[in-house]
């Protein structure tokens, strides 16, 4: 039972999972949804394999969940606006209680769910590690992926197969909603990037769907793993995507501190004119101060090799091209092939 299989993260997920020889069941919001990501790909989900239904719904999840011998839940509500964070914190967790704590308690022998790095973030932080402690988190959606950890810990200190991704920036192809990481491509390219202090990390979400896989397949036990490509400064980013199109992304050098004051005047602004960007304090943190964590034990334990950030920009620029979300003179010698 998949849910969030028609998202970015889980469509590849699932598109793994079939690919292997594993019959899905998807538990999703749009029925019509699941035509338009998996017929362009050739990924056959029977109708009577998709149930429609929210991740709070008790019944649809217990509908979902029942005769499956395994479970992958991805999906989540985000919203970064406050009038919706008291949503958010209640869907997300009853979602980790209703998908995750109900495959448990039926006994599933292998669960799989989708984290991320950032849980362990603070502003000064070290390289992360998945010993560190969990963060204060400053969104309700930040928070949510917070408060589910603790819970994942509690099930996993229980017995039962757990096994979670802790992701960096997800990138790739073949994304149905242009999700965070490939936005902000797609922005540096139609509007400009920031030039600024610190790195950004990303993880193919090939790779990710790879990592999946694995941890579904696990013979027993819970497991934590990064998912980590790798990491560049923003300048040099801007001039690997240089060298790959044979272009220049337009790009403002601005210092890191302006950009947190920015963000801290966005949080401000939020308190009187909600809006669902990420122009936030805790954004500008990420974006200014990010450490880095190494995904290597996770290449070492599973064989999960990570793409490089050439062969993984590449292919999601080739793909904005044929998709029609960039043209042939953002994208250079790249809309060549």
């Amino acid at each position: 039972m998949v849910t969030g299989g028609t998202g970015f993260v889980g469509s590849h997920t699932v598109r793994a999972f079939v690919e292997a020889g594993h019959s899905v069941r998807l538990l999703v919001r749009d029925r019509e949804k699941v035509r338009r990501v998996f017929d362009p790909c050739g990924v056959a989900i029977p109708e009577s394999d998709v149930i429609v239904g929210d991740i709070a719904d008790a019944d649809r999840v217990g509908e979902a969940l029942a005769g499956c011998d395994a479970a992958f839940h991805g999906a989540a509500l985000v919203d970064l606006r406050r009038k919706f964070a008291q949503r958010v914190l209640a869907t997300n967790a009853r979602g980790v209680d209703l998908v995750i704590g109900g495959a448990a308690r039926l006994g599933l022998p292998s669960i799989v769910y989708v984290s991320s790095i950032a849980i362990f973030f603070y502003p000064g932080s070290p390289p992360l590690r998945l010993d560190m402690p969990v963060a204060q988190a400053s969104t309700a959606y930040a928070q949510s992926k917070a408060d589910a950890e603790h819970v994942v810990r509690r099930f996993q200190a229980g017995g039962a197969p757990i096994r979670v991704s802790y992701p960096t920036g997800i990138i790739g192809p073949d994304d149905p909603e242009m999700s965070d990481a490939n936005h902000a491509l797609y922005s540096w390219y139609v509007d400009t990037g920031i030039d600024t202090s610190g790195f950004f990390q990303i993880t193919d979400v090939r790779d990710l769907a790879a990592l999946h896989l694995r941890q579904l397949e696990l013979p027993e036990g819970a497991h934590r793993h990064v998912a980590a490509g790798p990491r560049l400064t923003w300048r040099e980013t801007y001039e690997l995507l240089d060298e790959l199109t044979g272009g220049r992304v337009r790009r403002i050098p601005i210092n890191g501190r302006v950009l947190r004051a920015f963000g801290s005047v966005g949080d401000v602004i939020k308190r009187v004119y909600d809006f669902n960007l990420p122009i936030t304090r805790d954004a500008m943190e990420y974006a200014t101060g990010w450490p880095g964590v190494d995904g290597s034990e996770t290449t070492e334990q599973l064989g999960i090799e990570f793409r490089s950030a050439a062969t993984t920009y590449a292919d999601t620029l080739r793909w904005m091209y044929r998709a029609g979300h960039l043209e042939a003179k953002h994208v250079g010698r790249l809309a060549d092939g």
